[in-house]
C-alpha cells in the first residue's frame, strides 16, 4: 500500500439538488389550489410575474322565454347561509334557568368550553381556580348546564352522555341504566356473556339493551355543527370522443399568467449593475416557472393518459372493473421515477363518466384468483361488503367462512389475515361484535 502524500485528480458524475429543481419537483406534487396559492406568493416577490386571476362566473344571464318573476326570486339563492349555532340554541335557555347571577356567568363560560359535538372540554379544577371558587361549585355549574336541550349536552364522555339522556326518558330503563352506568366498558366491548352471567339475565335482554342505545344520539351538539362543503375541482378530465377516451386539463382555475413587459422596460433603461442583476434573476425566476408549469401539465397529462390505456374497462363499464395496478408499471412505461408518479397523482382529481375520483385511487395491489386474472383489492373489498351485509347476522361470517366463500363464490384467493386487514379498513367489526342474540 502507497502511503506517500500526493495530488491526484478523480472525475465524477452526480445529481445535485438544486433550488430550481427542488422547487419543481414541489410544483409537480401541488394541488390545484395549492398551486394557485404558490403562484400568488411568487407574483408578490417578482415584479415582472404577472398574474390575473380567473374569476368564476356566479352569474346566469335569464334564458330566452324565462318568466321575470322566477328571476326575480332567484336573488334569495344569493344571501349567504346563516347557520343556527349551538351556542344561539343554548344561551336563551339558559337566560330562562333559575340560577344566581355568579352560577350564570359561570355557565355562559362553560358554553365556549362545549365541541362540536356537545362535549364539555375544560377541566373544572382549572376553572374553580380562575373563578376563585370549590370544585363542588364547578360540579354544580356544570350539572346546571347539563339540565339543557338537547339532552347530552355538557357531557365529558359517551358513557355521561347516554346516562344524561337515559335519566330523560319518561319510560325508564333501569336495567340500561344499570349496564351504562356499572358495566359500560363490558358492554362496549360486547362481553356481553360475562355481562349476561354477572347480572343474572338472558343475553337476549343485552342485546335489547344495545338496541335501545343504539337510539340515543352520541353526538348531541353535532346537529347544530355546519361546515362548509368542499368542493373538489378536477385537475383533469377523460371524456368519450366516438370510441375513444381523451384527456384533458382542467386548469381553469389556474390564474393566468403574464410577463410585466412595462415593468421591465421601465427598469431596464437604467444603466445600473445592481439594477440589471435584479432584473436578469427575476427574468429567469419568470421562464423557469414558465417552464416548470408546463411540464407539470405535460407529466399529469401523460401519467393520466396512460392510466386510461391501462384502465380501459373501467372507464367504459364502471369502478367495479378496476384492474390492479402499481405506479411502478406506469413508470416503467412512461420512462419516469416512480416518484414523479406519485407526485403527479398527490391531491389531483379526474373528472369520469361516473364521477370525479383521486388519481391514486387507481394504483391498486394485484389480488390472485382461480382465473387467470387477476383483481383488484378494490373489488375484493366490495365482494367481502356483500357477504357480509347478506350474512345471518345471528351467526355472523368468521373471517376464515369469507375466505373460503370468496374463492368458492368469486374465484378470489385471500389468506385470513389480508380479510381481517381489509374489514379493518372498511370499519367492518368481527364476527363476534357483529353477532346478534334475538
Amino acid at each position: 500500500m502507497d502511503l506517500r502524500a500526493g495530488l491526484s485528480q478523480q472525475q465524477s458524475l452526480k445529481l445535485s439538488m438544486t433550488q430550481e429543481l427542488s422547487q419543481a419537483i414541489a410544483l409537480l406534487q401541488y394541488s390545484a389550489i395549492e398551486l394557485v396559492d404558490f403562484l400568488e406568493n411568487k407574483a408578490l416577490e417578482n415584479p415582472l410575474l404577472h398574474i390575473k386571476s380567473r374569476k368564476a362566473e356566479v352569474y346566469q344571464p335569464k334564458a330566452k322565454g324565462q318568466s321575470q318573476k322566477s328571476n326575480d326570486k332567484a336573488w334569495i339563492e344569493q344571501i349567504s347561509d346563516q347557520r343556527f349555532t349551538l351556542a344561539d340554541h343554548l344561551f336563551p335557555q339558559i337566560q330562562d334557568m333559575k340560577m344566581s347571577p355568579f352560577q350564570k356567568r359561570v355557565v355562559t363560560h362553560y358554553i365556549y368550553h362545549l365541541d362540536d359535538n356537545g362535549y364539555f372540554t375544560g377541566n373544572l379544577q382549572d376553572i374553580a381556580n380562575h373563578f376563585n371558587f370549590s370544585l363542588a361549585d364547578a360540579e354544580e355549574c356544570l350539572a346546571i348546564l347539563q339540565r339543557v336541550e338537547p339532552a347530552g349536552i355538557g357531557a365529558r364522555t359517551l358513557r355521561e352522555c347516554l346516562l344524561l339522556q337515559l335519566n330523560r326518558q319518561e319510560v325508564k330503563n333501569e336495567l340500561a341504566e344499570r349496564i351504562v352506568s356499572e358495566h359500560f366498558s363490558m358492554f362496549a366491548e360486547k362481553k356481553w356473556k360475562q355481562l349476561s352471567k354477572l347480572l343474572s339475565i338472558d343475553i337476549k335482554e343485552i342485546q335489547q339493551v344495545f338496541d335501545y342505545i343504539l337510539t340515543l344520539n352520541p353526538k348531541p351538539g353535532a346537529a347544530f355543527h355546519y361546515e362548509r362543503a368542499s368542493y373538489v375541482i378536477p385537475d383533469v378530465m377523460v371524456v368519450q370522443e366516438g370510441d375513444q377516451f381523451v384527456v384533458r386539463l382542467f386548469d381553469h382555475i389556474l390564474p393566468k399568467i403574464q410577463f410585466n413587459k412595462d415593468y421591465f422596460a421601465s427598469l431596464n433603461s437604467y444603466q445600473d449593475k445592481k439594477v440589471n442583476d435584479f432584473l436578469n434573476e427575476k427574468q429567469q425566476d419568470y421562464h423557469w416557472i414558465i417552464r416548470s408549469l408546463e411540464q407539470r401539465q405535460k407529466t399529469i397529462l401523460n401519467v393520466t393518459g396512460k392510466i386510461v390505456d391501462k384502465q380501459q374497462a373501467y372507464f367504459e363499464k364502471g369502478p367495479t372493473f378496476l384492474k390492479p395496478m402499481t405506479m411502478k408499471e406506469i413508470s416503467e412505461e412512461l420512462g419516469i421515477h416512480e416518484s414523479t408518479v406519485s407526485r403527479a397523482v398527490r391531491e389531483k382529481y379526474v373528472q369520469t363518466p361516473f364521477g370525479t375520483v383521486e388519481l391514486k385511487s387507481f394504483f391498486t395491489n394485484a389480488i390472485e384468483s382461480v382465473s387467470d386474472e387477476s383483481l383488484s383489492s378494490s373489488k375484493v373489498k366490495m365482494a367481502m361488503e356483500k357477504l357480509i351485509k347478506e350474512e345471518n347476522k345471528q351467526k355472523p361470517l368468521s373471517d376464515l367462512d369469507i375466505v373460503q366463500l370468496l374463492k368458492e363464490n368469486d374465484g378470489i384467493v385471500v389468506s385470513r389475515r389480508t380479510v381481517a386487514k381489509y374489514r379493518d379498513q372498511l370499519g367492518i367489526p368481527s364476527s363476534s361484535k357483529r353477532k346478534r342474540y334475538d
